[in-house]
């Protein structure tokens, strides 16, 4: 897979107090969607090793919205035997670019 895209509606419960998305709820979105990517790469064994731990998250936020849906697109930037990078787009409605995250992975042990 070279590719995972997650969405995510916009509702009261990820708003923050100014009606508009809550940046943590945009990371995690952005999160999960880069450690299903990294998942998609890897073999786990039954005790978790090998599970690509987030040890890194640089987000640059860029835009918001108050209804809708959000949607999560990430990319391998690099994935290494001991180290993966994702690069998650976070977009709104019509495409809008709301946030860029890069994600650093690394095998649980």
């Amino acid at each position: 897979t070279d590719c995972v895209i997650s969405t995510m509606p916009v509702k009261a419960g990820i708003l923050n107090p100014f009606g508009t998305v809550q940046a943590g709820a945009m990371l995690w979105l952005a999160d999960v969607t880069a450690t299903v990517l990294a998942l998609s790469a890897v073999d786990i064994s039954p005790d978790g090793r090998g599970f690509p731990l987030a040890i890194n998250i640089n987000t640059s936020l860029l835009g918001n919205q108050r209804e809708g849906e959000i949607k999560a697109e990430a990319r391998f930037v690099r994935h290494g035997k001991r180290v993966t990078v994702v690069r998650t787009r976070i977009t709104g409605d019509q495409g809008r670019l709301l946030a860029e995250v890069i994600t650093t992975h690394i095998p649980a042990a």
